[in-house]
């Protein structure tokens, strides 16, 4: 479980520059609003390149500008849950979860829907439609997704923003379970560190 990352990217005048090493399960990326964390996740899932670093992930080099590595997003195989979650609206909860499974090809899952559906407390979800879910209940079906596509690793970008207190602390509770009963590397994204502090065994500060 790692995450090694080197990386600038210029977006303006504003230049964006990280470095982070960490052994922990769950790092938290955390920075104020425009400090650039989701263009950081955009970068380490391959949905933008870098102008320069070294990007890799459980001894995995996904990019390199030197050494000319930069591979393309489905061979990252990154678990990404937007802020948005991104569910597909026309698929009940069910489907948007086969959905994932699907991108897991012959990989070997690393939990079984069955499991996953109890560790989410999704099971009354099923048969809805993305319209008629919560937030809190939105990004539980988006995480789940994300795991039944066998990832690498898995990016949570903001998963408490809008979130009144009490679905906060549900979804917290979740990415705990999910951090100590997965083996998956976690980085998420905050800018609020103590809805981190609880969770990460790592916190860096993006300026």
């Amino acid at each position: 479980m790692s995450f090694e990352i080197d990386l600038r990217h210029q977006i303006g005048e504003r230049e964006i520059a990280l470095t982070l090493q960490s052994e922990a399960r769950l790092t938290a990326l955390v920075g104020v609003s425009g400090a650039g964390k989701t263009t950081v996740l955009n970068c380490i899932a391959g949905l933008i390149r870098p102008d320069a670093g070294r990007i890799a992930i459980a001894g995995e080099v996904l990019f390199d500008g030197d050494e000319g590595v930069d591979l393309p997003p489905e061979k990252r195989r990154a678990g990404y849950v937007f802020q948005d979650a991104r569910l597909f609206p026309h698929m009940k909860v069910s489907a948007n979860l086969a959905y994932g499974e699907r991108l897991a090809r012959a990989r070997k899952a690393m939990i079984d829907r069955a499991e996953l559906i109890e560790l989410l407390g999704i099971e009354a979800l099923l048969e809805r439609m993305p319209s008629t879910l919560s937030g809190g209940e939105t990004r539980r079906v988006a995480i789940g997704r994300a795991l039944l596509a066998a990832p690498r690793f898995l990016l949570l970008d903001e998963p408490f923003a809008s979130l009144d207190a009490d679905r906060a602390e549900t979804i917290r509770a979740m990415i705990e379970q999910v951090r100590d009963r997965l083996d998956v590397p976690i980085l998420l994204v905050s800018h609020d560190s103590d809805e981190v502090g609880r969770l990460a065994g790592r916190v860096v500060e993006l300026d």
